[in-house]
């Protein structure tokens, strides 16, 4: 295996994609969002190969047969790599290397690749790079000799004396010492991490009293360009696979006297990498600590529906499965089969539809946020005192006053205002509230 993987990236390599369906499982995908994502780490598709199979081969995963037929397509296509969208074993990618004689890469290898190009701040590099090597660590075949400047031999610390006492014999293995290496970068990574995601949660502990939005949703739905859109956040945008991978948090008002503070995440995709994930929890945080969600759907996709059920599974792997969702069909400027649109909006009957490019909807966006802000409108009548100033302005800004009766010291104030922001009124430290009506 050490022959073919150099390197774990595909860009400018001419990449055969595989897909092996077992028999009985549906039809499989029609490889598009592999080619997709094959394309965003730059690969050059050149054939397509899609098999049925009755069983899973814990040799080759598709069968010595097959193998061999998709070793013929790679000498035919001149290809360098082959791409599978499924997930491989470290046995069954040294094994069919070994038989098509190029580079194997499966689908969550292939993610990492895209992710680890994406990357830009120092949180997101350290993210993903922790994401590779716990995904490689199994799949060590002496590739890793190149990290022994993170814990040369003889390191000073315990976790980095490779060289050191019972480890210096000639019966080490290279495997076991690149095993401690990538095993000691893990651990620092982590730790480093871990000092990221305290300084995080001081940041979310700080906007308490604030509504938080997240926005969330498959990858290239459009998340960026609506916060771009409506905050002028200068997230950048381009229409590839995992444009952005850092989180941006920006305040936002949807109407009068309401502000609220909105996130972006990362896109979503089916079966996203457990370990990118794990590593991007910090990141993911926005999405938990939330509010609202704003799940962003893409209705110029023929799979959309798919693409909703793989943000709602990944939504419950991070313990976001009961959040409050408002559904956002977005690119209803380019959808080509008003069927689909019209077969979501009828699936999705309180979901806005809206062009974040164009501006289309966005009021009636800002409108649905608003109410699930103030939540269900509440009668009150609120007695406080005149010096307490603080009160008839929040709810001015905040609800609608019907009434104001004035007293030698006291204000007794007849108002509409929204449940949710009920408990902002009480931290003004009124004298009396009372719900007339709920």
């Amino acid at each position: 295996m050490e022959k073919f993987r150099q390197t774990l990236k595909v860009r400018k390599e001419r990449a055969i994609l595989v897909a092996a369906v077992l028999r009985g499982a549906g039809n499989g995908d029609d490889l598009a969002e592999l080619t997709s994502l094959a394309e965003s780490a730059g690969a050059v598709v050149v054939d397509r190969f899609q098999q049925k199979i009755r069983k899973i081969n814990p040799a080759t995963y598709i069968g010595k047969g097959k193998a061999d037929q998709l070793a013929g397509r790679v000498r035919r296509f001149g290809a360098d790599v082959v791409i599978f969208d499924n997930d491989l074993s470290p046995a069954q990618i040294r094994e069919l290397e070994a038989i098509i004689e190029v580079k194997v890469l499966d689908r969550s290898e292939l993610i990492l690749d895209i992710f680890a190009t994406r990357a830009k701040t120092r949180q997101a590099r350290l993210q993903v790079e922790l994401a590779q090597l716990e995904y490689t660590y199994p799949r060590l075949t002496r590739m890793w000799s190149h990290l022994d400047s993170v814990a040369g031999a003889g390191g000073a610390t315990a976790a980095g004396t490779v060289g050191g006492i019972g480890t210096r014999g000639p019966g080490e293995q290279q495997l076991e010492i690149d095993r401690r290496l990538v095993s000691k970068r893990i651990t620092d990574l982590k730790r480093e991490l871990q000092n990221i995601d305290r300084r995080r949660i001081r940041e979310i502990d700080g906007r308490k009293g604030l509504f938080k939005i997240c926005l969330v949703g498959y990858t290239n739905a459009g998340k960026s360009t609506l916060i771009n859109t409506l905050t002028d956040a200068g997230v950048f945008v381009e229409d590839r696979l995992f444009a952005t991978l850092d989180t941006r948090t920006r305040r936002w008002a949807p109407a009068r006297g309401t502000e609220v503070l909105i996130s972006d995440t990362i896109g979503f995709v089916k079966k996203l990498p457990h370990q990118l994930v794990a590593s991007f929890r910090a990141t993911l945080e926005e999405a938990f600590n939330a509010d609202l969600l704003l799940h962003i759907i893409d209705v110029s996709s023929p799979d959309a529906l798919k693409q909703i059920e793989s943000v709602n599974n990944v939504l419950k792997e991070i313990g976001c499965g009961e959040k409050p969702i408002l559904e956002v069909l977005n690119k209803v400027d380019v959808v080509r089969n008003i069927g689909d649109l019209e077969t979501l909006q009828t699936l999705y009957r309180d979901a806005v539809s809206i062009s974040a490019r164009t501006g289309y909807g966005l009021d009636n966006l800002s409108e649905a946020i608003t109410a699930k802000y103030k939540g269900a409108e509440l009668l009150l009548r609120v007695t406080s005192s005149q010096s307490n100033g603080k009160v008839q302005s929040f709810l001015r800004a905040r609800g609608r006053i019907i009434n104001e009766q004035y007293t030698d010291s006291s204000v007794l104030i007849d108002a509409q205002l929204g449940r949710n922001q009920l408990p902002g009124l009480k931290r003004l430290r009124p004298e009396n509230i009372e719900i007339v009506q709920d």
